[in-house]
């Protein structure tokens, strides 16, 4: 029999090649401009939100030590390679060019695609109906790459840094239209400031752009925690907890089987 030195000296061995290192503390990238209700930091720079109640739920279940980690919406890929964050849990979809560089969990959400305009102005969401008009899309994302790639007629397709500051031009009478989540798109609506505008309609996704949906990004290496966060996906949407978060923030499904 071996003595418990042994035994110990073996078990911190098998904790430090497994990849999920007992009391690891894993560090959850999120974008650090507001997106609500997925996630937005209040004035002392604490999270809360959809995804926020979503990946702690995930990390609770597997019994993951997570920590959330804002970090500016272009450099959180570059910030996951760098191992400054371990996982990116930010409305990011799950797209071929994207896992080229790292790999992606299981879907957890997926929302439609929307164009926000003010309400004097009547349009659809085709190609042809954005002929002309200053087109608004938040920088490096899906959304941007679906309009240069489909709006070609439009006059000009404006880049921001987060949506809340193209929302901001539209309504301001600066842009013509936003393209971006309908989700998002909906609270933006319901605001004060939204009063300006109204939803155009849904675009009909490329899926060559936008995936199958949004999923938590990490890095390819990283197969274990991987394995840890699908486990705890279908978990928690199989005990009723995905959906009792969900029903916090809407009032329908934000998942499409």
């Amino acid at each position: 029999m071996k003595n418990l030195g042994t035994l110990i000296a073996a078990a911190l061995v098998t904790l430090a090649t497994s990849g999920l290192a007992y009391g690891q503390n894993y560090k959850v990238g999120v974008a650090a401009e507001p997106f609500p209700p997925f996630f937005a930091p209040d004035a002392g720079g604490t999270f809360s939100g959809w995804e926020i109640d979503f990946i702690k739920a995930v990390c609770n279940h597997e019994k993951l030590d997570c920590t959330i980690t804002p970090v500016t919406w272009d450099g959180i890929i570059p910030a996951l390679q760098a191992k400054k964050i371990d996982m990116i849990v930010s409305s990011m979809s799950i797209t071929e060019q994207r896992r080229k560089i790292i790999d992606f969990s299981d879907k957890y959400y997926d929302s439609p695609i929307g164009i926000a305009g003010v309400k004097d102005q009547t349009f659809g969401v085709t190609p042809d109906d954005m002929k002309d008009k200053i087109v608004g899309v938040p920088s490096a994302t899906t959304h941007s790459e679906f309009a240069k790639k489909h709006f070609t007629q439009a006059a000009e397709i404006k880049e921001y840094q987060t949506v809340d500051e193209a929302l901001q031009d539209l309504g301001a009478g600066r842009i013509d239209a936003v393209l971006s989540d309908r989700i998002g798109l909906d609270v933006f609506l319901k605001t004060g400031p939204g009063a300006c505008c109204d939803l155009k309609g849904e675009v009909t996704p490329d899926t060559a752009i936008y995936g199958p949906g949004v999923g938590v990004g990490m890095r390819k290496e990283d197969s274990d925690l991987k394995a840890k966060i699908n486990e705890g996906i279908k978990a928690i949407r199989a005990d009723g907890t995905y959906d009792k978060i969900t029903k916090k923030y809407f009032s329908f499904s934000i998942y499409k089987d």
